[in-house]
């Protein structure tokens, strides 16, 4: 498996809705069925969509899921509701229309439970996402603590840094003492200058230049610069994509940032805007994974993990 599957893979398991997206899609591009997801109120919002209902019959589709994500093993979710319709071009903020009708929008839906893996699947599983080493650090048969290694090692350089200042200190207030105020006070006896209260004034207390204010931090929660931010990273991204998996995490991006331009409120200035960017991001997600369908048949990656 490969550095970036690797990445990836750790990434799902960390509980990222957006890797989790892009290993689904990646399990089930042969079996023509296109997932997208939204964690809300604890649940993992799962839709399925596919050109056919044969393509998502219940029962085998549920249980590719289950093994999917319990495989997987994401963090911190356990609870996973299935929806499943047939493939629409109109993508926008699917989950409302079918929280608002879901009779007419899907062909069923399934909640499940995911299983916790026991203690040797888990530490198995940690070591191959890299969080072996958070495992390790916790069993006393193994190595020291990598975490207080480095804990020590910080306090280390801080505590030499904090010594190196203070001698180089030292050093300079000894240096001015013993040459540069006996120089000083040897002129000012020679050549005695008397200066004016607007002068002593002047040099005494120099001007001081304001520190020019850093300028104000972009709003964590504001969904338009964040579409924006990753609309930017997926277009910088898609100039050097060559494998079916970059086009497939190319494509989670882009559908990340339809699905967060889309969640600007009607009231937001900038909400024509918004619509406009939802569907061309769509688009170019669409468009990312025909490019990783097209990867995956015309040249092999032998960096997608073994089933």
């Amino acid at each position: 498996m490969s550095d970036e599957a690797d990445n990836i893979l750790k990434q799902a398991s960390q509980g990222s809705v957006a890797a989790i997206i892009q290993v689904l899609n990646e399990k089930f591009a042969d079996f023509g069925v296109r997932t997208r997801a939204v964690f809300a109120d604890g649940i993992l919002q799962l839709l399925c969509e596919a050109a056919t209902p044969e393509q998502l019959e219940q029962s085998i589709l549920v249980e590719r899921v289950r093994q999917a994500l319990e495989a997987i093993a994401p963090r911190n979710i356990r609870r996973v509701n299935i929806n499943s319709r047939i493939v629409r071009e109109q993508q926008l903020l699917w989950l409302e229309e079918i929280n608002r009708d879901p009779k007419n929008q899907l062909l069923w839906s399934e909640e499940i439970t995911l299983r916790r893996p026991h203690f040797f699947q888990q530490l198995a599983l940690d070591w191959k996402t890299g969080r072996g080493a958070t495992i390790k650090s916790k069993l006393p048969q193994f190595s020291g603590p990598r975490r207080l290694r480095e804990k020590q090692q910080f306090w280390r350089g801080l505590v030499g840094g904090a010594g190196v200042s203070l001698l180089l200190l030292l050093v300079g207030w000894a240096f001015f003492h013993r040459f540069v105020a006996p120089l000083n006070h040897q002129i000012q006896t020679q050549a005695p200058v008397p200066a004016s209260p607007n002068t002593a004034s002047q040099i005494s207390t120099p001007t001081a230049t304001p520190s020019p204010s850093p300028p104000p931090a972009l709003p964590q929660g504001d969904a338009f610069v964040r579409a924006v931010r990753l609309a930017e990273q997926a277009s910088k991204a898609g100039t050097t994509a060559q494998s079916s998996a970059e086009w497939l995490e190319l494509a989670a991006r882009w559908q990340q940032a339809s699905d967060l331009m889309a969640s600007v409120p009607a009231n937001d200035a900038r909400y024509q805007t918004a619509q406009n960017r939802a569907i061309a991001y769509r688009e170019n997600s669409e468009t990312a994974l025909q490019q990783a369908q097209k990867y995956r048949t015309e040249v092999p990656d032998n960096s997608a993990p073994t089933e």
